[in-house]
């Protein structure tokens, strides 16, 4: 009888030890979260006050003109981003007109159509493209994609297209249209996967009871699986579109370092990373450097910017799935 009272009087020992222990992991848990995300924001502070403090002098002298100027003179330091920053709007969106068409239906074929056996497969083959480094993308765009595209689609769009401003011209070996499908290969994996683990994550109920309900496949995907996911996949277009706005390299590879403002996609062309990748190292006066920095400034503005039109995006459709709760 003794060892039975013994046995009560001693059990809430343990659950009070293991409170202490719990309370002393949730300061411990929120100290580190906390300071992990104080030195990412620490982080971001740094970098942009880095990058605007190297600029300054170019700031300050051609201030917001710089951004609505065309030129880059370096022989007598005239220097103007308008010109870059269409290149880089040109190249990036219509990367991701048509890569993210391209992402949505992989990630649908991979989640909802492909054989089980496939799937796998296929999918690690995708994946595997985000693994390639851009240095290799851009080489093969010079080896390979540029002597396709100027011998071949080039040609091709011209004559069928060519009353399109945008497929009028000369076809080259380098040149946008490069550009374009060099960054829309480097989009798409990035995108198809985020969307085919949107499309894994829908509840099965809904799509089995969409089915039962005598509708289609397509029209449950397009009733059921599109609308459920449309914040996910708003969210991982405009990622894809931040990856093709930062890439340089493979960019500079293929674009052809031209100037001015072109509408065809067969001139030869130049945006903001692929200029400040190109010309940093061989920069040669203090002014040129702060305007090459400049352009690193406006670049990091307009990322931060897509960021934050991606987060209005996400709320506002979530907002409108929850009906506001």
């Amino acid at each position: 009888m003794s060892a039975r009272v013994n046995a009560v009087t001693s059990t809430p020992a343990l659950p009070s030890r293991r409170r202490i222990g719990d309370r002393l992991g949730d300061v411990f848990l929120h100290v580190l979260t906390g300071a992990a995300a104080a030195a990412a924001v620490a982080l971001l502070i740094a970098i942009g006050w880095k990058i605007f403090d190297i600029a300054h002098p170019a700031i300050s002298k051609f201030g917001l003109a710089f951004i609505t100027h065309q030129g880059w003179d370096a022989i007598h330091n005239r220097f103007g981003a308008l010109d870059l920053i269409w290149g880089t709007a040109l190249t990036s969106v219509l990367a991701l007109l048509i890569a993210a068409p391209v992402s949505i239906a992989i990630g649908l074929y991979l989640s909802e159509l492909a054989p089980r056996g496939a799937r796998t497969v296929i999918a690690s083959l995708v994946e595997l493209l985000a693994a390639i480094p851009s240095v290799v993308l851009g080489l093969w765009g010079i080896l390979v994609l540029g002597p396709f595209v100027g011998t071949q689609l080039g040609p091709w769009l011209h004559r069928h297209l060519g009353f399109i401003p945008l497929f009028d011209g000369t076809p080259q070996n380098a040149g946008i249209l490069v550009a374009v499908l060099v960054l829309t290969i480097m989009v798409v994996p990035i995108t198809s996967s985020i969307c085919r683990e949107l499309f894994l994550g829908v509840p099965t109920e809904l799509e089995e009871g969409a089915l039962a309900l005598g509708a289609t496949r397509w029209e449950m995907v397009r009733g059921v699986i599109l609308p459920y996911t449309r914040a996910g996949v708003s969210a991982a277009v405009i990622l894809g579109f931040g990856r093709a706005i930062g890439e340089a390299i493979a960019v500079s590879l293929v674009i052809g370092a031209g100037h001015g403002i072109h509408r065809s996609l067969f001139a030869t062309g130049d945006t903001l990373a692929s200029k400040l990748a190109n010309e940093y190292q061989g920069a040669a006066t203090n002014i040129q450097i702060a305007s090459l920095v400049y352009l690193a400034a406006i670049l990091l503005v307009i990322s931060l910017l897509v960021n934050l039109a991606a987060q209005v995006i996400v709320r506002r459709f979530a907002h409108q799935r929850t009906g506001g709760s």
